[in-house]
C-alpha cells in the first residue's frame, strides 16, 4: 500500500462521542459475530458507519486483545477495479493480523489471477488466524462489478468461522442473502431498526445536543423527521440559538431529500463565512487532512478547522486515531457540492487542480488521476497517465486504466500514440477488437520520421521507442483472431525483427502468436518451435503462469503429433513449478486436467480420475479459463470409457456451455466430440444432423481446423453402413477417410493419423475386407505401441477386440497387442448414471460428503469441519435432495459414480 491516504481505507474510524446508547442494535451486532454475514443496510443518513464505529469499540473492549480484532476497509466508485478491490481487503486483514495475505498479495501481481484464486490463498491463511476478526466493508453499496460480488460471494462460503464480515450499504449487495438468510448465518439491520425512537430522540436532542427541547418539541420533531438521524442531526444544528424553537420545527416539512436541502442550508447560512468558504471548496474531496486542505483553499489554517468542524458536530467522519484524516458524511458532501456548483462554478476546476498536484507531488497517483479527470482538465489527465501504464498491467489493474482512458475525450488521442496503443491493449483484454486497427494507424503516422510531429504529445519516451514492435504485436493478435493466418504471421515475423534481443517479453508475445498461427495452419513442427522459443523468452521475462498457460497449448500439439510421453512430461514439469510456487500459480489445475488426459489414453484409469479430483480441489480459480470446459470434457472420456454414455454427454453439454476460446486454434470442439458419443450410441442420424448444421461434407477442402470434425463425419458415414447397408455412405466415408489419412501423414500428425487409421481398419471390417482393415490397424499399433495408445483402441469395443485377436492369432502378438486385449477383459461397461446432478453441490457440502464416506458420526463431522451439528445437517440434507437419495450410504455410492469421491486420508 502507498501512503497515509491508502491506509485510511483500511482503519476503523475512530470512535467519536456516543449519539446515544442504543443496546437493542448493539445486541444484534454482538448475535452477528456467530453469523456469516452481518448486514447493516439502509438510505444515506441514517447512522451505519457511526452504530458500527460504536458497537466495534464496545466489543473490543468486552475482551482481550489478544482475543479479538477488527478490520475496516472504506469503498468508493475506484475500488470496482477488481485487482485494486482484492489488494485493498488483504491490506485491511492485513492491517490486524500481520502477515495474513502475503501470498494472496503476491498472487495479485501474476497474470491476470481470478478473484477466487486470490481469496483461496488469503482463506488458507485466515484459517491459521487464532483469535475472532470482524471485517467491515463500509460503503458497500458503490460495488457493482460482477467479478468483486462473485468473488465475495466465494469468500462468504467459504470463510473459517473465527473470521466474520459485515457489509454496510445503502442497497442490499449482489450476494446469496435468501440462502444465508434460511441457514441462519445471516443477521440484518435495516432502516426501520436504525430510525431513533421516541426516546432515543429524546435523549440524543437534550442529553447530547444540550436543547432542552419539551416533549412536544421532541414528538414533534421526531414525527417530522420519522427518527431518520440525518435529518434530526441537522434539525439540532439549526435549533441551537434559536428562541422559537417550536415556530422552526413547523416550517420545515416535506421528503427526505428537501429536508436535507432545507437544513443543511440553514447550518451552512449559520457559518462564518470563512467556515462556510471552507466547506465549499473542500466538499471537492473524497478524504481531508490538513495539508491538502490548505492546498486546496490556498488559505492555512486548515488542521485547525477540521478539528473545530469535528468538536462541532458537523458532519465530519475521522478517519483514523491520529486525527489527521477526515470526511464529510456523504449527505452533507452532496448538498456542499451542489451549493459550490451554484455559487462557485469557475472555481471548480481549479480547486480539483490543486487536489491533483498536491497528490501527484506526493506520489498518489491514482488520486491525482481522479482530479484531473473530475476537474476535466484532460492534457493533465493523459500526462498523468501515461507513464503509468506499465505499473498497472504489472499490477493487473485493468478496470482502473480502461476506466481513465474512456473518461479521455477522443480528440486527445490523436496526438498521443503511446496512450492509444495503451487504448488498444485495454480493448484486446476485454476482447473488444472493433476499431483496434483504426486506432493503430492513428499511432502510427507519428513513427514516420519525415512526418511533421508538431502538436504530438509523448510523455513516456521508452514506451514511444518501442511502439513499432508493440503496434505489430496487436495486428498479429488481431489478425489471429480474425483467422487471417497468413497476416498473424507477417505481423508476428515482423514484430520479432523489431524487438530488441534483451526485451524478452516483446520477443515472447509474437513468437506465441507465430506459433499459433502455424500451429492452425497444421504445422505443428514449426508451431511446437516457435512456442518452446516464446516459453523460454516469457520465463526470462517473469511471466510464470503465461508460460502455464503456454504449456497447455504446447502439449496439445505435441498431443497432435501422436507423443504422448513428451505430453505428459510437459504437464508434469508445468505441475512441478506450479507448486514450487508460493502461491501456487494459477494453471496448476490444469495441469491435472492434462495429465487425466494422457493417462487415460493409456489406459490407467483410476490415476486419470485421481488428477482430475486433485484439479477440483485445487478449485477452478487455480486454473486458467479453459479449465472448466477441459474438465468437463476430460471426465467426460472417462465416463465414455467406463460405459456411461448418458453420463458422457451431459458433461459434454455442460463443457459446452462453460467453454471459453482463447487465441489456440480449436481443433477438437466439443460438439464433435459430443456427435463421436451419439454414434457410440448409435444416434448416428443425429451425428449426421450435426454434421450438416456445421456444413461439413465429405467434398469439402480439408484443413487442420475442421481434421478432427471431418474424422467424426466419416465415422457417422460408417455407422449408418453398419446400420442400414447404405453402400453410398461407406463409399463416402473411405474416400474421405483416405484424404484425411494422406494430408495427416504429409502434416506430421501422428495423433490424427490413428484417429484416421483406427476408423479405416473399422470400416473395411464392417465391408467384409479384413486384410485391408488389418493392414489399417496393424500400421496403427506401430505408431502406437512406442508412445503406450490404449483407450484410442479399446474404446471401439467388440469390432476392434475381434481384429486385434486376428492379428494375435496370426503370427506373436507381442506384449502390446496382449494388454490391449487385457484391457477390453477390464473394461467394465457400467450401467450409465443418470440423472446427473442438476445442482451442483458447494465446496463445503463435498467437504460433508466426503466425511459422509468415513466412519465419522454426525458431531464428530461437525467438530472437524468446525461447524454447528445443525449446520452438518442442513448440508446433509441438501446433499441428499442434490444427489436424488434419501440415506448416507446411497450418497457416497451415488457420488463414487459421479466421480465426486476421494476418501480423506
Amino acid at each position: 500500500m502507498a501512503g497515509p491516504l491508502l491506509q485510511t481505507k483500511f482503519h476503523v474510524p475512530r470512535r467519536r462521542r456516543a449519539l446515544v446508547s442504543r443496546p437493542r442494535l448493539s445486541d444484534r451486532l454482538t448475535r452477528g459475530t456467530e453469523s456469516a454475514l452481518t448486514l447493516v443496510s439502509a438510505p444515506a443518513g441514517f447512522g451505519k458507519t457511526t452504530l458500527l464505529t460504536e458497537w466495534l469499540a464496545d466489543w473490543l473492549a468486552a475482551a482481550p486483545a489478544a482475543e479479538r480484532s477488527a478490520a475496516w476497509l472504506s469503498l468508493d466508485e475506484r475500488d470496482n477495479d477488481p485487482a485494486l478491490f482484492w489488494r485493498y481487503l488483504v491490506a485491511a486483514l492485513d492491517s490486524v493480523a500481520p502477515g495474513v495475505g502475503a501470498s494472496a498479495l503476491a498472487l495479485l501481481q501474476s497474470t491476470q489471477p481470478a478473484a477466487e484464486a486470490v481469496l483461496a490463498t488469503l482463506l488458507n491463511d485466515l484459517g491459521a488466524v487464532p483469535n475472532d476478526v470482524v471485517l467491515v466493508l463500509d460503503d458497500f453499496h458503490v460495488i457493482e462489478a460482477g467479478e468483486v460480488q462473485d468473488g465475495m460471494a466465494f469468500l462468504l462460503e467459504h470463510l473459517p468461522p473465527q473470521i466474520r464480515l459485515v457489509i454496510a450499504g445503502r442497497a442490499d449487495p449482489a450476494l446469496p442473502l435468501a440462502r444465508l438468510r434460511g441457514r441462519g448465518e445471516l443477521v440484518e439491520v435495516r432502516a426501520a431498526d436504525l430510525r431513533f425512537s421516541p426516546d432515543e430522540a429524546a435523549a440524543y436532542l437534550n442529553g447530547v445536543m444540550n436543547l432542552a427541547l419539551t416533549p412536544q418539541d421532541v414528538e414533534a420533531l421526531e414525527g417530522r423527521t420519522e427518527g431518520w438521524i440525518a435529518a434530526l442531526q441537522l434539525a439540532a444544528l439549526s435549533i441551537q440559538g434559536r428562541d422559537d424553537v417550536a415556530g422552526f420545527i413547523a416550517g420545515f416539512a416535506g421528503d427526505d431529500r428537501y429536508i436535507v436541502d432545507y437544513l443543511a442550508q440553514e447550518v451552512l447560512q449559520r457559518q462564518p463565512g470563512s467556515v462556510r468558504d471552507f466547506l465549499l471548496q473542500t466538499s471537492i474531496l473524497g478524504r481531508l487532512n490538513g495539508p491538502l486542505c490548505d492546498a486546496v483553499t490556498g488559505q492555512g489554517g486548515g488542521r485547525a478547522t477540521l478539528e473545530a468542524l469535528d468538536r462541532g458536530n458537523l458532519f465530519l467522519v475521522p478517519l483514523d486515531d491520529q486525527r489527521q484524516w477526515y470526511r464529510y458524511h456523504h449527505l452533507f458532501a452532496d448538498v456542499l457540492q451542489a451549493h459550490l456548483m451554484e455559487e462557485q462554478p469557475d472555481r471548480i476546476r481549479e480547486l480539483h487542480r490543486r487536489a491533483s498536484d498536491w497528490y501527484e507531488q506526493r506520489g498518489e497517483r491514482s488520486e491525482a488521476v481522479h482530479h484531473a479527470l473530475a476537474g476535466e482538465d484532460f492534457e493533465r489527465a493523459a500526462d498523468l497517465v501515461e507513464p503509468t501504464i506499465p505499473e498497472l498491467r504489472r499490477n493487473r489493474q485493468e478496470a482502473t486504466l480502461r476506466s481513465w482512458l474512456e473518461a479521455l475525450p477522443d480528440e486527445l488521442f490523436r496526438v498521443r500514440p503511446v496512450l492509444t496503443v495503451g487504448l488498444v491493449s485495454s480493448l484486446m483484454v476485454r476482447g473488444d477488437f472493433d476499431g483496434v486497427e483504426a486506432r493503430l494507424r492513428q499511432a502510427e503516422k507519428w513513427l514516420d520520421p519525415t512526418a511533421d510531429r508538431t502538436g504530438m504529445a509523448v510523455v513516456d519516451e521508452d514506451a514511444f521507442r518501442t511502439l513499432p514492435t508493440a503496434i505489430a504485436m496487436y495486428r498479429a493478435g488481431t489478425a489471429l483472431v480474425r483467422g487471417d493466418v497468413a497476416g498473424t504471421m507477417t505481423h508476428a515475423r515482423r514484430a520479432l525483427d523489431l524487438a530488441d534481443e534483451d526485451d524478452h517479453l516483446a520477443r515472447g508475445a509474437p513468437a506465441a502468436l507465430l506459433g499459433l498461427a502455424y500451429w492452425t495452419s497444421g504445422d505443428l513442427d514449426e508451431s511446437s518451435r516457435l512456442y518452446v522459443d516464446a516459453m523460454v523468452s516469457l520465463t526470462r521475462a517473469g511471466y510464470h503462469s503465461d508460460v502455464l498457460g503456454g504449456s497447455i497449448a504446447l502439449a496439445d500439439m505435441r498431443l497432435a503429433q501422436g507423443r504422448l510421453r513428451e505430453a505428459m512430461g510437459i504437464f508434469e514439469r508445468g505441475l512441478q513449478r506450479a507448486e514450487r510456487s508460493q502461491p501456487v500459480l494459477r494453471g496448476a489445475a490444469d495441469m491435472h486436467v492434462g495429465l487425466s488426459h494422457v493417462l487415460r489414453e493409456r489406459g490407467d484409469l483410476d490415476a486419470a480420475r485421481m488428477h482430475l479430483q486433485a484439479s477440483s480441489e485445487l478449485g477452478e480459480h487455480v486454473g486458467l479459463p479453459q479449465n472448466r470446459y477441459r474438465w468437463r470434457v476430460a471426465m467426460a472420456r472417462i465416463r465414455e470409457a467406463g460405459g456411461d454414455l448418458v453420463g458422457a454427454l451431459d458433461l459434454l453439454d455442460e463443457a459446452e456451455r462453460v467453454y471459453v476460446g482463447d487465441f489456440s486454434p480449436d481443433v477438437r470442439p466439443v460438439p464433435a466430440l459430443r456427435a463421436r458419443v451419439l454414434v457410440a450410441q448409435g444416434r448416428w442420424a443425429e451425428a449426421l444432423d450435426w454434421a450438416q448444421e456445421r456444413g461439413l461434407s465429405v467434398d469439402d477442402q480439408l484443413s487442420y481446423l475442421r481434421e478432427f470434425e471431418h474424422v467424426t463425419l466419416a465415422r457417422a458415414l460408417s455407422a449408418r453402413y453398419t446400420a442400414e447397408r447404405d453402400e453410398w455412405s461407406i463409399r463416402e466415408a473411405a474416400a474421405l477417410l483416405e484424404r484425411l489419412r494422406s494430408a495427416a501423414e504429409d502434416g506430421g500428425r501422428t495423433g490424427s493419423l490413428l484417429d484416421v487409421l483406427v476408423v479405416q481398419s473399422l470400416a473395411s471390417q464392417a465391408q467384409g475386407d479384413l486384410p485391408a482393415a488389418l493392414i489399417s490397424l496393424r500400421r496403427a499399433l506401430t505408431l502406437a505401441e512406442p508412445e503406450g495408445y490404449v483407450r484410442i483402441f479399446v474404446d471401439e469395443g467388440a469390432p476392434m477386440a475381434s481384429l486385434l485377436r486376428v492379428v494375435a492369432k496370426e503370427g506373436d502378438p507381442g506384449s502390446y497387442v496382449r494388454r490391449l486385449l487385457a484391457a477390453f477383459d477390464g473394461t467394465k461397461v457400467r450401467k450409465p448414471v443418470s440423472p446427473e446432478v442438476i445442482d451442483p453441490l458447494s465446496p463445503r457440502e463435498i467437504d460433508v460428503l466426503r466425511l459422509l464416506g468415513t466412519d465419522l458420526d454426525g458431531p464428530d463431522i461437525a467438530r472437524r469441519l468446525f461447524v454447528s451439528l445443525n449446520t452438518v445437517r442442513t448440508h446433509t440434507k441438501n446433499i441428499y435432495a442434490k444427489l436424488g437419495v434419501n440415506n448416507r450410504r446411497s450418497a457416497v455410492r451415488r457420488a463414487e459414480d459421479l466421480g465426486l469421491m476421494v476418501r480423506p486420508r
